[in-house]
């Protein structure tokens, strides 16, 4: 058995799934935008000189802010790169009829 219940016999092929590598390509973008969150929020919320472990409430607050602005950035961001695939893919299917 493998580490997750898996056949640990399993050809090499099958590592390599397509979905797994499907998997494996949303998972370190998400881990990107994560990272991108917690860098961007901590610089503009969180003073490099820590005065105490806890957050304050303006830090809390700042904080909550700069998450939800930066996943509403995130949102319209990934709206309009879909929009901008399907006018593409549009026009490209309309050259090749």
């Amino acid at each position: 058995m493998g580490l997750f219940g898996g056949s640990s016999s399993g050809s090499a092929s099958a590592a390599s799934s397509p979905q797994l590598e499907a998997a494996t390509a949303e998972l370190d973008m998400i881990t990107d935008v994560f990272n991108r969150l917690v860098e961007s929020c901590h610089a503009k919320c969180i003073s490099p000189r820590y005065a105490e472990a806890d957050l304050n409430k303006g830090e809390s607050v700042c904080v909550d802010r700069c998450v939800s602005k930066f996943f509403a950035v995130n949102a319209k961001v990934g709206e309009q790169m879909q929009a901008l695939g399907q006018a593409a893919s549009a026009a490209g299917g309309r050259m090749m009829g």
